[in-house]
């Protein structure tokens, strides 16, 4: 094992890696969070307000990457920096 994030309790969802060494991943509790794929150290956290069940998603639009969640009712898109 390279390295291990606890998470409050066990995820209903999977998690989204990308090339640029980034893990993405989502809790019961609403927290969307992105790791450093090297070392597994949090580098960021957003609090939804709402559970979510589902994985989040990658995807280029106009030369420029985001990534998706789906939270309750609502969906929540990050635009990634350094492209």
């Amino acid at each position: 094992m390279i390295w291990e994030f606890r998470l409050k309790s066990t995820p209903w969802s999977g998690i989204l890696s990308i090339a640029g060494g980034l893990v993405f991943g989502v809790s019961n509790e609403g927290n969307f969070y992105v790791l450093d794929a090297r070392d597994g150290k949090l580098l960021w956290d957003f609090q939804t307000g709402a559970s979510m069940e589902s994985n989040p998603i990658s995807f280029l639009m106009d030369g420029k990457q985001y990534v998706a969640i789906a939270a309750g009712r609502a969906v929540f898109v990050f635009g990634l920096t350094g492209n």
